[in-house]
């Protein structure tokens, strides 16, 4: 049985790079806090909005763009926003 190709959508394709560029800068910035303790309150605080991403981003590859991929970026929006405005970064 012939594999089914995946869907694929540029401005997802889109979305999904900036938000890895974000991570990537939000993450540098939890790193370089020199206390240990606020350090790690800022890493396992901002976590479910990595994993989320990542998620978004594995789901993507495997099966492509489908209906769940707009939730799912909806669902990481909300998460860095509150990460946003409970953590000064």
């Amino acid at each position: 049985m012939p594999k089914k190709r995946r869907k694929l959508s540029k401005e997802h394709e889109k979305n999904i790079s900036i938000a890895l560029k974000e991570i990537e800068l939000i993450l540098a910035k939890i790193n370089d806090i020199s206390d240990d303790d606020i350090r790690g309150e800022y890493a396992i605080s901002f976590a479910p909005v990595k994993l989320s991403l990542d998620k978004i981003s594995m789901d993507y590859t495997n099966v492509g763009f489908n209906e769940d991929s707009v939730k799912m970026y909806s669902s990481y929006l909300s998460l860095l926003a509150k990460f946003k405005d409970e953590y000064e970064i």
